[in-house]
């Protein structure tokens, strides 16, 4: 595909979510059998918060994170390169965005300190105001 220059940042962030996904159920797995937790009584996710260490459910949390917001940059990343708007710019806010991303789950899957997570949350969601705006200004 010529000039793909946005399908790059996209397809990472959609990596580090499994990353982060395989990283969730290395961590879920052996605390749910070292708490003797049935499966079953799982079936509702919102159980186990409850029942497993915090460190593990910061990672489930994140994954669910990642489920979020980022549905936005994928739309909106997508979009400026099918209208033609792969352009410098918006291809560095697209990687600052995945930067800050993977920085935010760095922190909330291992120290989890709200502050800095929110902070790196806060400028991301800027970044992907930016890039949604030059996206919207360019095919409106």
């Amino acid at each position: 595909m010529e000039n793909a220059g946005l399908v790059a940042p996209v397809m990472a962030l959609v990596l580090w979510t499994l990353v982060v996904w395989l990283w969730m159920y290395a961590t879920r797995i052996p605390a749910m059998q070292k708490a003797r937790i049935d499966p079953q009584s799982a079936a509702r996710t919102g159980s186990l918060s409850e029942s497993l260490p915090r460190e593990v459910m910061y990672v489930s949390d994140n994954y669910n994170h990642l489920m979020e917001q980022p549905t936005i940059f994928y739309a909106a990343a997508l979009a400026a390169q099918l209208a033609g708007q792969a352009d410098g710019l918006n291809v560095g806010l697209a990687w600052a965005y995945v930067i800050l991303r993977v920085v935010h789950s760095l922190i909330q899957c291992t120290v989890n300190v709200v502050t800095a997570r929110f902070a790196v949350f806060s400028l991301s969601t800027i970044v992907l105001g930016v890039l949604a705006i030059r996206v919207a200004l360019a095919v409106f």
